[in-house]
């Protein structure tokens, strides 16, 4: 598996999601998944301190079994572990209204709360889970400083933040001499949502078209994108809503057209559409049979013809 950088940090191209591990999915089966990942050379896992809360769940459920796994395989320098925090909630039962938030302070916290439950002693990159703008921005990245001083953090990065934040933010950064978000997590995938639309998911942010060129400008904002493959639903779950829109029954064709015509399937493709753009795709799994699928994608090259079919299809 190819690999690229996220500040100083080597990670491979694809990250395994492993939202549903402890509460979805077994020990057994959610070892077995994080097994075939590093086998086909994986290196990036991605957890939370909120998965997942939102389910009956305590929140700490995903970020225990990658630490139980951890533990178990001795392999803890082979891989980089992301966690976020943030969008936990401060009462079990509640939700994204009564968030912990970015406050230094909490920041700090959940850092050692996240660090007990994976059984490590630093995380490789901690994500801002969500906007909090009840706190200033010298409160929250003073707070990621201090991890980052203390070897607890080695970088940072932002999830589902508006991109005039994440700028303001890292402008912030650099005239503290703090260290700046170098990863953004949104979401993103090949069929868009109608412009405009309120998504279902609460909290879920898009990658934007502002985004990109501001990533390829500063030059060291590394993107990662999660529901890229919409939660199964471009094989046998219907789309929301929200994607009732021309632009999507014309990507729907194309992206039917070019799997066929490489023989893959239309998971495969839109990771490899995400892989061209270079974008790391965010992936869970659920079973091993499902994470060979998307190992797949790696094998699977668009050439520049499909690649302009399936961008022009709007």
């Amino acid at each position: 598996m190819r690999r690229q950088h996220i500040g100083s940090l080597e990670v491979s191209t694809l990250a395994l999601g492993t939202l549903p591990f402890g509460k979805y999915v077994d020990e057994q089966t959610s070892f077995a998944i994080m097994d075939r990942f590093v086998e086909a050379g994986g290196t990036f896992l991605d957890t939370a301190n909120n998965y997942v809360f939102w389910d009956g769940g305590t929140g700490d459920e995903s970020e225990e079994m990658v630490g139980r796994w951890l533990a178990a395989r001795g392999n803890r320098d082979e891989v980089v572990v992301a966690t976020k925090m943030g969008a936990r909630p401060r009462t079990p039962g509640t939700g994204l209204e009564n968030a912990e938030g970015l406050s230094g302070e909490t920041i700090r916290s959940a850092a050692e709360a996240s660090l007990k439950r994976l059984g490590i002693d630093h995380i490789d990159l901690y994500y801002s889970h969500v906007e909090d703008r009840s706190v200033t921005l010298e409160d929250t990245l003073g707070g990621f400083a201090a991890l980052a001083e203390a070897g607890t953090v080695r970088e940072i990065g932002a999830s589902n933040h508006a991109t005039w934040r994440l700028e303001r933010a890292r402008a912030v950064s650099r005239a503290n001499g703090w260290p700046l978000y170098t990863a953004v997590q949104q979401r993103y995938s090949y069929v868009q949502p109608r412009p405009g639309v309120t998504l279902p998911e609460n909290g879920h942010v898009q990658m934007t078209d502002e985004l990109f060129d501001y990533a390829a400008a500063e030059g060291d904002v590394s993107l990662v994108a999660y529901f890229s493959l919409l939660a199964g639903r471009y094989r046998d779950k219907p789309l929301d809503e929200h994607f009732d829109h021309p632009g999507t029954t014309r990507r729907l064709a194309v992206l039917h057209e070019v799997a066929g015509e490489l023989g893959a399937t239309v998971n495969q493709v839109v990771l490899a559409w995400v892989l061209r753009k270079g974008i790391i795709p965010l992936v869970g799994a659920s079973t091993v049979a499902q994470l060979e699928e998307t190992l797949g994608a790696l094998e699977v090259e668009l050439d520049d013809d499909q690649v302009q079919r399936m961008n022009s299809a709007v």
